[in-house]
């Protein structure tokens, strides 16, 4: 598969924003099985709608090692991030007042297939080309699977951001296929944390070298960071988070490798999907 175009960052003044942004809010429905107030709503202003996703900071459960800011502003540092890199993986996402009082509020994407092929269990030592390994899973008592992921080159960018931001969440449930071919990451909420706390299902790169869009993506993140980025995640993130954010940008670019799990505890989080 060819790499994915660049995406171009979303200006300020982009009407989609101003809706986002400003439109009236109203509350449709309410995704049960997320572990937060998630709420489906209608966004209108003068004429355009749209629909999108809503989360509350007051529908929030608290974590005990996430303790300073809160779930909806890292989401919003997310899709800032991915702006950044230029590769346009996170839904358009900003922080505002809604009917629940503040929240983030994220355009919402029509999916295409579940997971368009991107994972998979198979009956094997080794994954088959075009796939990466991720590890054995249990799927009955004394019987495991190889888990695996696509080779694809949208993944890899989601790996990136990962590392990145720092990603302690990112589940099979949170890769967002669109009809049109594009992959986006959902649910951030748990991201940017000052210590090593990268829990992915992707981790079929680990200690391979970075590709060159990558590194072009990371220099130019970089520089972002010493610039308006930086005005704009200091409302969102702690100081010690956007230093920390800093660090990491760097380290990649040192190393110039994807990074390997710590081992000092569960690589992929729970559960998976």
């Amino acid at each position: 598969m060819p790499a994915p175009e660049r995406i171009p960052p979303v200006g300020v003044s982009d009407p989609l924003r101003e809706l986002l942004t400003d439109g009236e809010l109203t509350v449709r429905g309410q995704i049960r099985e997320a572990s937060n107030a998630v709420l489906l709503c209608e966004v209108s202003l003068d004429g355009r709608t749209a629909s999108c996703v809503y989360k509350p900071v007051a529908g929030e459960r608290p974590l005990w090692d996430f303790p300073d800011g809160n779930l909806a502003r890292r989401e919003v540092a997310a899709y800032e991030v991915s702006e950044a890199l230029g590769w346009g993986l996170v839904p358009l996402t900003v922080l505002r007042e809604g009917p629940y009082g503040e929240g983030m509020c994220q355009l919402w994407i029509e999916a295409g297939e579940e997971d368009a092929g991107l994972l998979a269990l198979v009956e094997a030592e080794e994954p088959q080309e075009g796939w990466k390994a991720i590890g054995f899973a249990e799927v009955e008592e004394d019987r495991t699977a190889l888990l695996v992921h696509r080779d694809d080159p949208r993944l890899r960018r989601l790996a990136v951001l990962d590392a990145v931001i720092n990603n302690a969440d990112r589940k099979g449930g949170h890769l967002l296929p669109a009809p049109d071919g594009r992959l986006y990451g959902i649910d951030h909420g748990v991201t940017f944390h000052t210590d090593d706390k990268l829990r992915t299902l992707l981790w079929g790169w680990a200690g391979s070298p970075l590709p060159e869009e990558a590194t072009e993506a990371l220099r130019g993140l970089d520089e972002a960071l010493e610039g308006p980025l930086a005005e704009r995640l200091a409302p969102l993130l702690t100081p010690d988070e956007v230093t920390a954010l800093r660090a990491r940008v760097r380290s990649l670019l040192t190393t110039g490798t994807h990074p390997e799990p710590s081992g000092q505890w569960p690589a992929i989080p729970w559960p998976p999907v």
